[in-house]
């Protein structure tokens, strides 16, 4: 066995081990295990620092550093983060229904532990400490693999962790982290489904498609973000105007930020020439079919096919003339990724309908898509957002990393 496989598959197998008896830990352990981590966090932050610096000179020639970059601010938001976690409220052993058999057996539905839960991510290094802290208070055991952009930033990050835990008694091997960025490694682990129970990828394209390409075990994936409003003919244009600046320019460079914009052609002219031109102030590029570029007289690009299906991750947003609901339907269902969409409409007909048909995680009525997010939805955090259907979709919290299984209480029933 090569020393590069033969080294993750030792951090899969203590990861299983640990994650045994990760299990049976009580709220409170696991809530006083997560509350020194932080403190670990906030001692190391000179470390964690210098490793970050370090990480900031390798990466400047890339560009785009402001989510790679740590502060003590934003170390001192880690800790806080984790802490965040320990406030939730565990599901682990929670009921989700029970029922009694008419021949007496007793039959309870609990949430219990995945297992081992691997996450392979790219750039930011809160990632490290976010998913650490959630899978742990989740009953789980997690090996983390960060990009090599962040390669410093999350050996330290891990480390402060893994002291943390260590100290406070927690089994060896609930915090791996494997410390290499070779893509090769994303390959051996998505192959050890004999130890790690679930693989959850963040990143690019490439990396999700890695991921899936050799995984064995089940694949939660974080995938697109081809996020699309609709504007129909009944619509107040004031809040639609203010809805679309918000989702297109508030942050663009996130998944839940807006792509794709629809219009019904009945208010086109008035309400594109309103909303277009507080866009272009924004320096907002806008690419549009042909109507679009009409109504718009030479503000907006020819859009291509290709356009209707880009996630952007800038200040740039698709625009596309629609005859009806039918035809926004359709073009949402079938360029989308299923991330989140809305509808800005007066109509609670419309809407409804909307609501029911679009095939998305997250749909909305008369709000931005900005909201989909962990935190936005009360759950206190999240390990990322699902573009898949089963187990887990949308923002996922600590319900998410659980699974679940039925305990039957008998008094000695046999089947005839």
């Amino acid at each position: 066995m090569d020393p590069l496989r033969e080294s993750i598959v030792t951090l899969a197998r203590t990861a299983k081990t640990a994650a045994h008896s990760l299990g049976a830990w009580s709220s409170s352990l696991k809530n006083a295990a997560l509350l020194e981590m932080a403190e670990e966090l906030l001692s190391s932050e000179e470390k964690i620092l210098i490793a970050n610096a370090q990480d900031i000179v390798a990466a400047e020639k890339q560009g785009s550093l402001d989510r790679l970059r740590l502060t003590p601010e934003r170390v001192a938001a880690l800790a806080e983060g984790v802490r965040s976690v320990a406030q939730l409220e565990d599901p682990v052993g929670k009921v989700i229904e029970e029922w009694t058999r008419p021949n007496g057996l007793k039959i309870s539905k609990i949430r219990t532990p995945i297992g081992v839960i691997g996450i392979v991510y790219e750039s930011r290094p809160n990632v490290t400490s976010d998913a650490a802290a959630l899978c742990l208070k989740a009953g789980n055991a997690v090996l983390l693999r960060g990009g090599s952009e962040s390669f410093r930033s999350n050996l330290a990050i891990a480390q402060a962790l893994q002291t943390a835990a260590v100290r406070h008694g927690l089994p060896e091997g609930s915090i791996g982290m494997i410390p290499f960025t070779d893509r090769v490694g994303v390959e051996i682990l998505s192959q050890l489904d004999e130890y790690v129970d679930l693989i959850i990828p963040r990143g690019g394209a490439g990396l999700i498609e890695t991921v899936v390409r050799h995984a064995r075990m089940p694949v939660i994936k974080h995938y697109h973000g081809v996020c699309q409003a609709y504007v129909d003919k009944e619509t107040d244009f004031e809040m639609a105007q203010a809805i679309v600046l918000n989702a297109k320019c508030q942050r663009p460079g996130v998944c839940n930020a807006l792509e794709t914009l629809l219009v019904h052609q009945e208010i086109a002219p008035e309400f594109l020439r309103r909303v277009g031109k507080s866009l272009g102030e924004k320096g907002v590029e806008i690419r549009g079919d042909e109507a679009t570029q009409g109504i718009l007289n030479g503000q907006a690009l020819a859009a291509t096919e290709e356009d209707w299906s880009a996630e952007y991750l800038d200040l740039v947003l698709a625009v596309r003339i629609v005859d009806n609901l039918e035809t926004a339907l359709s073009h949402i269902n079938r360029y989308g990724s299923h991330h989140s969409d809305t509808i800005i409409t007066t109509n609670a007909k419309t809407a409804e309908r909307f609501l029911q048909e679009v095939d998305s995680a997250v749909v909305y009525w008369n709000a931005s898509t900005r909201f989909t997010d962990g935190n936005e939805f009360g759950f206190g955090a999240e390990i990322g957002i699902s573009t898949d259907k089963l187990h887990a979709r949308g923002p996922m919290g600590l319900e998410e990393l659980t699974s679940y299984k039925y305990l039957i209480r008998g008094n000695g029933q046999i089947r005839e």
